[in-house]
């Protein structure tokens, strides 16, 4: 069984797809152990309460430094006992420790298709806007290892989505959503928990 922690700040779409995917037998032998966000109101974790999954708000407001922050974080993570961490929408830089003690057990899921519009400063709408500034008329998602960069980790998987003539950012997140990031983000942990890719080798 693939114990999993997935790590949200909002709305918690892509929670929610691993969630029915899950419960529809498409992710092999995988339980979420805890939802943990870095915001109180996040919906997610709502969606992880509707379901009886635990759940932890653990937020950099309520922390006098940015090392109690992580140190938090790290023991929620930890609590859980995770065989990988999921990063669905989380908008927190995760401390460096995390990532050496979870390395390569730890994924993210990215709307646009690396090395395109990532990085710092680029999340949420802010990726679709500048796909649209820049013209492109291809874009889409990708689910990465994590490593100490932003969104430099090796590439699990990538799945292209049109772009429209008439795109707004709001038109397109949607679209990149719904053709991509529900679809590849199941994808990946069904793949791990399966054990065709083994967690821990380049991919």
């Amino acid at each position: 069984m693939l114990n999993i922690v997935v790590c949200v700040s909002g709305g918690g779409t892509n929670l929610q797809a691993v969630i029915d995917a899950i419960e529809a037998g498409k992710i092999a032998d995988t339980r979420i152990a805890r939802v943990i966000s870095n915001n109180r109101n996040a919906y997610a974790l709502e969606r992880a309460k509707g379901k009886q999954i635990d759940t932890l708000c653990v937020s950099p407001r309520e922390f006098e430094t940015r090392e109690q922050f992580h140190e938090a974080l790290l023991r929620a993570v930890d609590e859980a006992k995770p065989d990988l961490i999921v990063l669905a929408g989380f908008l927190v830089v995760i401390p460096q420790e995390m990532i050496c003690r979870y390395r390569n057990r730890i994924i993210n899921i990215h709307p646009s298709l690396i090395p395109s519009f990532c990085g710092t400063g680029y999340y949420g709408l802010k990726v679709h806007e500048a796909a649209l500034a820049r013209g492109v008329k291809v874009t889409g998602a990708t689910v990465h290892f994590v490593d100490e960069g932003t969104d430099t980790g090796p590439i699990l998987l990538q799945k292209a989505v049109e772009v429209h003539a008439d795109d707004t950012p709001k038109t397109l997140q949607q679209r990149v959503m719904e053709q991509a990031e529900w679809l590849i983000l199941p994808q990946a942990i069904d793949m791990i928990a399966k054990g065709e890719v083994k967690i821990g080798e380049e991919v």
